[in-house]
């Protein structure tokens, strides 16, 4: 679908802003050597994965379906993990994944064989939790108490390791990050070589996990190519992987509504032609306080609306913000930054019709890619 007259409300990417995050990774890679892939569960718009894939080395996918997407559509490598797999799953899996990442010894013990079984090439890993993390919500803490991602050293004992050598484990993988610096991987890492260090020589790779926002301003890209190549040094027989999601699609594109009606109980209250609890889920979940362009927090400027969805949903609301003009029925509202996350979250809580989905190209056309229609709808159901 080609350029049209846009009606909101829709998604909109901007692809110069998405290539310049990825030569900021493509500039990691060239100074360290690591391999770098995009996490499919932070940011999915594989519309645009032609470009993504001139810059990333592969996918990590969190089971089949994200698997299969990758494999279909970035046409690169291709990790897999998950919490705990099913059996029926575990044949196509294997067949088209480079690498698959169990979460605990015993899915390891149970599935290893089977999956090699269907490819012999298949590098066989396992997650493991360095138990320390400066995750800033606890929601989002993989490391957090009682985590069920990966496993403990304590549950990790030399007798499993032995026997998980037999079955051909390759690597380690941990995650602990959330939108953070170079220095909370500094401080995870170091809890990670503190609590597997034994292990590490009979490996071949190590992956970092995502949550880094290296393409966040003032990130600190030379202290993260410092760890890594200190870490190489140490080890120079583990391949190092990173896998940012939100940081391939972070303030790359936004989420264009349109006011509906406005109504006035205590508050006004702009009702948008689109829903927090169905498009932009994080706003209640985290919680967060998405950007609004032209905005200020709440009586800050002259004129104050509570943002709200369209939907039965009494806390379907994105915050009070405050404006320099009174708001209109069918004015424009732009949530900024809201490629990452908030579009593979999405659904169609009351029927409210997801946004369409929009590509300003690098020459500047802009590009229609997806509509979504009553049929969408209607077919998750049957």
């Amino acid at each position: 679908m080609k350029q049209k007259e846009l009606q909101t409300p829709y998604w909109l990417l901007e692809e110069e802003l998405l290539e310049q995050n990825l030569q900021r990774l493509a500039y990691i890679k060239e100074q360290t050597g690591v391999k770098i892939l995009l996490a499919l569960k932070g940011y999915a718009l594989w519309k645009s994965f032609p470009l993504v894939a001139k810059y990333l080395d592969g996918c990590c996918a969190s089971g089949l379906h994200e698997a299969k997407l990758s494999h279909e559509k970035f046409k690169k490598e291709l990790h897999t993990y998950s919490p705990a797999f099913k059996e029926e799953d575990i044949e196509e899996i294997a067949t088209i994944s480079h690498h698959l990442v169990f979460n605990s010894p015993s899915q390891f013990k149970r599935f290893s064989k089977l999956a090699k079984s269907h490819n012999r090439d298949l590098s066989l890993g396992l997650r493991v939790n360095p138990e320390y993390s400066e995750a800033p919500v606890e929601l989002y803490n993989p490391c957090g108490i009682y985590s069920r991602l990966g496993t403990t050293k304590s549950n990790l004992s030399k007798e499993d390791f032995d026997i998980l050598l037999k079955s051909e484990i390759e690597g380690f993988h941990f995650h602990a990050l959330c939108e953070q610096e170079s220095l909370a991987l500094e401080n995870v890492l170091n809890a990670f070589e503190e609590k597997f260090k034994a292990f590490l020589p009979h490996l071949k790779w190590v992956n970092f996990g995502g949550g880094h926002h290296i393409t966040k301003k003032g990130y600190d890209i030379d202290k993260l190519i410092n760890i890594i190549t200190t870490f190489q040094v140490k080890y120079p027989n583990l391949k190092i992987y990173l896998e940012p999601g939100e940081a391939v699609g972070w303030e790359t594109g936004t989420l264009v509504t349109s006011v509906l009606d406005i109504v006035n109980n205590g508050i006004d209250i702009a009702i948008l032609d689109t829903s927090a609890e169905a498009q932009m889920p994080d706003t209640i979940i985290m919680p967060y306080r998405a950007d609004v362009r032209g905005s200020a927090k709440a009586h800050v400027k002259k004129y104050t609306y509570r943002l709200a969805g369209n939907t039965c949903l009494a806390g379907d609301i994105m915050g009070d913000y405050s404006f320099d003009e009174p708001l209109k029925i069918g004015d424009q509202i732009i949530f900024e930054d809201q490629m990452h996350y908030t579009m593979v979250k999405a659904t169609t809580f009351n029927g409210v019709p997801l946004p369409d989905i929009v590509i300003k190209r690098k020459n500047g056309e802009i590009e229609v890619v997806k509509e979504f229609t009553y049929e969408d709808f209607r077919d998750r159901l049957s």
